[in-house]
């Protein structure tokens, strides 16, 4: 149906302020950082044109390496183990067991928490000498291996990575709202047939949410992977010896340093990362050929 002229004006109309919104504060930046990455610039003297020495310096800084590789793994984990485990949580608390309202409650909590507050409290957690980490392994009689977490090159990293992907409440939340709105006949159907919780889940429940919420959370939790910065500033501030570096650390230190030609590559540099990870997790999602009908697929998983 084509629109005619008044209903195209109308259209443009509720466009207009989403659309100049995006261009002022995402393309212009954009397209800002991408100039300024081209030049050698300490945001005071006249920015002199650096041709791709920026990126060249950035490819032999080992420090910048392991922060791609730090990012693409936190990206990995979150998108494939913390998502996961907020979908099995999902899965679980939609079924509305006793106390399912305590625990969804629970597990959402620690989202309303500044990730600054929640960070401090691990360093806490994490401390040599008095954390309690420290001092439960000593309790039940493993204080040989009690270490310094966050400043041992062998486990700041993973001790930085762990705790966070845990905080499974927003992703959960998101797809138990997902999960709601499925409809009951075919879990009854599904019961007839004979099928169990875990095989209502796995030929039910994945199959429906998995192109709408589940898609979308493990979009947010890659996306959010690349973006680490608070928790890894306040833990470990990089160290020891970048171990634990994230790009958007490694960024504010060039900022810091006034070297704003290199933070604006590495920044350039994380945005094409980010684009490459969207569109694998579409792809990946997209699947091939038609899913068969959810009810077909359980007769078939039962028999």
């Amino acid at each position: 149906m084509k629109l005619i002229r008044s209903d195209r004006k109308a259209l443009f109309a509720f466009m207009a302020p989403a659309i100049l919104v995006m261009i002022l504060f995402f393309v212009i930046p954009v397209i800002y950082v991408i100039v300024v990455s081209f030049l050698k610039w300490n945001g005071i003297s006249a920015p002199a044109f650096n041709n791709l020495k920026n990126y060249a310096l950035l490819m032999k800084d080992k420090s910048f390496s392991r922060s791609v590789i730090n990012n693409i793994i936190w990206a990995l984990v979150a998108g494939f183990i913390q998502v996961p485990l907020a979908m099995v949580m999902a899965i679980i608390l939609s079924r509305k067991p006793k106390g399912w309202k305590f625990f969804r409650t629970v597990y959402f909590f620690p989202q309303v928490i500044s990730g600054i507050a929640l960070a401090t409290l691990w360093r806490a957690i994490y401390n040599a000498e008095h954390g309690m980490l420290n001092g439960l392994l000593r309790a039940v009689g493993l204080g040989a291996a009690a270490k310094d977490w966050l400043g041992t090159i062998q486990t700041a990293f993973p001790a930085v990575l762990i705790y966070w992907v845990f905080y499974i409440g927003y992703y959960m939340v998101i797809m138990m709202a997902d999960i709601t709105t499925i409809d009951t006949s075919y879990y009854e159907a599904a019961t007839i047939d004979g099928a169990t919780d875990f095989q209502q889940a796995i030929y039910i429940t994945i199959p429906l949410i998995k192109k709408t919420s589940l898609l979308t959370c493990v979009t947010l939790a890659s996306v959010m992977g690349l973006r680490q910065f608070e928790q890894v500033y306040m833990l470990t501030n990089g160290q020891p010896a970048n171990t634990t570096s994230t790009i958007v650390l490694y960024m504010y230190k060039k900022m810091q340093n006034a070297n704003y030609g290199i933070a604006s590559a590495s920044a350039v540099i994380l945005i094409l990362v980010g684009v490459i990870f969207i569109i694998c997790i579409r792809k990946l999602f997209e699947g091939r050929g038609d899913r068969p009908p959810v009810v077909k697929s359980v007769r078939r998983a039962v028999k």
